[in-house]
């Protein structure tokens, strides 16, 4: 048997799944990520022998956070040090003798919304808001990108936001005004000091309108079919929150179709399901 091989290594935990050739979940395991480079990647060839089972293995998808170059497979994702311009695709396609391919984790996590879940639409927007936010767009099934190939960062747009604590404003990029100070986890703890999920109903209205407008300036510029969004603080908030988030998108939108907005299918491993689909298509320019 044939099998893909999907690889979600993040800032605490690394995922690593085998599927068949229809992209259905054969195994799966998971490891908490280490402090060094060694044990990480150690633990990344052991799992994958385990989910592989000696069968051959196609292709290997990998999701991991930015910044990275996926047309050479060299990652540094921010939140782990030990990471630093690490040739990822270089040494899991000497070890592995497969193609491998690799991209920032909301690119893939958005391929696995789009794929697993059948969109088939022209134009769809992932957005994960957990610990940060960021987000991915497919454009007819294919990672869309910016100048150079850069990575659109949609949450480091500009919104004029509602905020009973103004002065505790700041995003994490070194500018005060940014979507992701207003709506990640970081910038809530930040703002309220507490978690997300100790929210009164009035701090989460505030949250949900400042995620609406940018939701709107998304929505104006790309004028997608879909948008979905995952990741702890939405999936904590629920639907009622979302929803709340799309009204202010459409009272608040003018000239272009308001996108179904609505939670992601896949949960907490879009991005699992996306590094699959990486594997079985690879990257298109």
């Amino acid at each position: 048997m044939t099998i893909y091989i999907g690889l979600d290594i993040g800032g605490t935990k690394i995922l690593v799944a085998s599927a068949d050739a229809d992209g259905n979940i054969l195994q799966q395991v998971r490891t908490n990520t280490a402090a060094s480079l060694e044990e990480d990647l150690h633990a990344l060839h052991r799992m994958i022998e385990v989910v592989s089972q000696g069968e051959k293995i196609a292709g290997m998808g990998a999701a991991v956070g930015g910044p990275l170059d996926w047309q050479k497979g060299i990652v540094s994702p921010l939140h782990q040090p030990a990471w630093r311009n690490i040739p990822l695709k270089e040494i899991m396609q000497n070890h592995w003798k497969c193609p491998f391919y690799v991209d920032v984790d909301t690119n893939v996590a958005a391929l696995g919304e789009y794929h697993f879940t059948n969109l088939n639409v022209h134009k769809f927007v992932y957005i994960t808001i957990s610990t940060g936010m960021g987000g991915g767009l497919i454009v007819d099934g294919k990672i869309d990108r910016g100048l150079g190939g850069a990575h659109p960062e949609l949450a480091h747009q500009a919104i004029p936001y509602k905020c009973k604590f103004p002065e505790n404003v700041a995003c994490e990029c070194g500018l005060s005004d940014c979507l992701e100070a207003l709506i990640s986890g970081n910038g809530i703890r930040r703002i309220y000091q507490k978690p997300a999920e100790k929210l009164s109903p009035e701090e989460w209205n505030e949250v949900a309108y400042n995620l609406g407008l940018g939701l709107r300036n998304i929505a104006a510029l790309y004028a997608p079919d879909i948008i979905r969004i995952g990741g702890g603080v939405a999936v904590g908030g629920g639907e009622a929150f979302l929803q709340t988030a799309a009204q202010v998108m459409r009272d608040q939108l003018r000239l272009v179709p308001p996108p179904q907005v609505g939670l992601s299918k896949l949960g907490y491993e879009t991005a699992l399901f996306g590094a699959i689909a990486l594997a079985k298509f690879g990257l298109k320019e």
